[in-house]
């Protein structure tokens, strides 16, 4: 395994031609997170190597992950009846959720201010992306949790497909197209999920599984009907 080559010399010679190329159309990342990421980028000293800001945004995302599997480890602890998480780790992990998110978007900016924009940092970037898939949804998980008033793990790994099948399939189309087209869905779900965890920390998650109720009740109805 030591001796075998994973990259050949076409594609190696390819990384000197190649440019990253990309399209957001999304409302959000255009009026209100890219001025954001903008304005941050310039805190940042040009020494900063932008490979060091994404680890650190992905190291957020691990230690949120491993922050919640510490108090919600079996995913009930939203479920009435069990020991809930505190409120002071919703806000934690929110805060550190938007913070991650903020590196991301700033880790290429910090690439193209410095001029160290590289193919292999792209691969770092997205890399880990794909690693934070999982984490992301499976923190969030822990907001509904398990048992008879809650999500079933099936909807869980449902879920995990969904996000990652959309992940793979916008590089598949860049790997066609040599255009990543930025799904939508990225920006609006970091901003909503930091938001639900800072207001699952004032409500409290009794507060989704009255909602989750209400939608169960309205979709058997719905179904009834039909």
């Amino acid at each position: 395994m030591a001796g075998y080559e994973y990259v050949s010399p076409e594609q190696l010679a390819g990384f000197d031609k190649y440019k990253y190329s990309a399209v957001d159309t999304n409302p959000l990342s255009l009026y209100i997170m890219h001025p954001f990421w903008n304005t941050i980028v310039k805190v940042f000293p040009t020494w900063l190597a932008p490979n060091l800001i994404t680890f650190s945004g992905f190291l957020l995302v691990v230690f949120n992950f491993l922050l919640m599997a510490y108090f919600d480890p079996d995913f009930y602890a939203s479920a009435p009846g069990y020991k809930h998480v505190p409120d002071w780790v919703w806000i934690v992990v929110g805060i550190l959720n938007f913070i991650a998110y903020t590196l991301d978007g700033v880790d290429g900016k910090q690439a193209r201010r410095t001029n160290s924009s590289t193919p292999l940092g792209e691969l770092f970037d997205h890399g880990l992306d794909s690693w934070s898939c999982v984490y992301f949804v499976v923190t969030v998980y822990s907001i509904f949790g398990r048992g008879p008033s809650g999500v079933s793990v099936f909807v869980l790994y449902l879920l995990l497909w969904v996000v990652l099948f959309s992940f793979i399939l916008s590089h598949w189309e860049k790997y066609n197209t040599g255009i990543l087209f930025l799904p939508w869905g990225y920006d609006i779900s970091q901003v909503t999920i930091s938001f639900v965890y800072i207001v699952t920390a004032i409500v409290g998650v009794e507060a989704w599984l009255c909602v989750m109720c209400d939608s169960s009740n309205e979709f058997i109805k719905l179904f009834q009907k039909l």
